[in-house]
């Protein structure tokens, strides 16, 4: 189970962060976004 809300944050905020941000900065952006994935997914306790 966290390994699908991992995934669907991951491309959710990666698409959001493609739609309003220049192409480097989504690019750079990345790292940060896998990082909040991750800490929801598996170390909040939310799911």
């Amino acid at each position: 189970m966290e390994r699908k809300i991992f995934w669907t944050i991951f491309i959710v905020l990666g698409l959001l962060a493609d739609v309003v941000l220049p192409l480097w900065w989504a690019l750079i952006a990345t790292i940060p976004i896998a990082y909040v994935s991750w800490w929801v997914a598996y170390r909040s306790d939310w799911f």
